[in-house]
């Protein structure tokens, strides 16, 4: 059953009071030392990168990372294979957002041939042990999956290839998952039936309307990490005190800005 898109405006209040229950969730992060990390996965195009966008809008970012990883170096790839992703895990007081994660191995590696079948099935052996192990530690790990249709995903590579602004986000790659639909429907089922489990289960996001999903998801975040709110250092602003020998040298020997803005009135 098709899910009835939220108006605008609905989902525009809500995002916003969500963004700031973000806010404060992420003050219950710098004050309590926790570590939060958030990964992404999904269709191409399915909406990954816009909920991302809405989830650290507003978040410092100092404390909080967006992690998406270009295609490993050559000796990278002769590392252990989830060695490039531990040094970007979060310190103390940090959330970090996997824009796609070690879960490349599961999908695009593992439908396009980029890895052998031992290294994938290594994968799918590793990978709950790997994320056991950061739970174990304290990390507070949720993973997304965001679901959309074959018809929706074509709509949506259409519109940005005739938009210039969003060219940028169509590779070769991501056109050919088109016909290799069937086949990143049998990664996933395989990956979730390797990967969901009880310490790191797997949160299907159904993403056929952009604004549901990222209110969905952003809600469930919240519900899900064990967070409250702190009281926060109440600032005042001082007053400024009286000005003392400082002349401000002449504005002509500085070099301005072009008033671009004062052509367009």
């Amino acid at each position: 059953m098709a899910t009835q898109k939220l108006p605008r405006k609905v989902y525009e209040a809500e995002l916003l009071r969500l963004q700031g229950e973000l806010l404060k969730m992420q003050e219950w992060v710098k004050a309590t030392g926790a570590r939060v990390v958030v990964v992404f996965e999904g269709r191409d195009a399915a909406g990954k990168g816009g909920a991302i966008q809405r989830v650290s809008q507003y978040l410092n970012p100092r404390f909080c990372h967006i992690v998406a990883l270009p295609t490993p170096t050559e000796r990278q790839k002769t590392q252990w294979y989830f060695q490039r992703y531990v040094e970007h895990l979060p310190a103390a007081g940090e959330i970090v957002l996997f824009d796609r994660s070690w879960y490349n191995r599961a999908g695009v590696e593992r439908v396009m041939g980029f890895c052998t079948e031992a290294e994938y099935r290594r994968f799918l052996r590793q990978a709950p042990v790997f994320e056991q192990l950061l739970v174990e530690d304290g990390v507070h790990l949720r993973k997304y999956w965001f679901s959309v249709s074959a018809d929706e995903q074509a709509r949506r590579f259409a519109e940005r290839l005739e938009n210039p602004m969003k060219q940028w986000k169509l590779s070769p790659m991501d056109l050919e998952s088109m016909t290799r639909w069937d086949d990143y429907s049998k990664a996933r089922d395989d990956m979730l039936v390797h990967t969901d489990t009880d310490h790191a289960p797997w949160w299907i996001v159904e993403a056929e309307e952009k604004r549901n999903a990222r209110i969905n998801m952003i809600h469930h975040l919240l519900s899900s990490v064990p967070w409250e709110p702190v009281e926060r250092q109440v600032l005042r602003l001082p007053e400024r005190p009286p000005s003392g020998n400082y002349e401000r040298p002449p504005r002509e020997i500085q070099r301005d800005v072009p008033d671009h803005a004062a052509t367009l009135l």
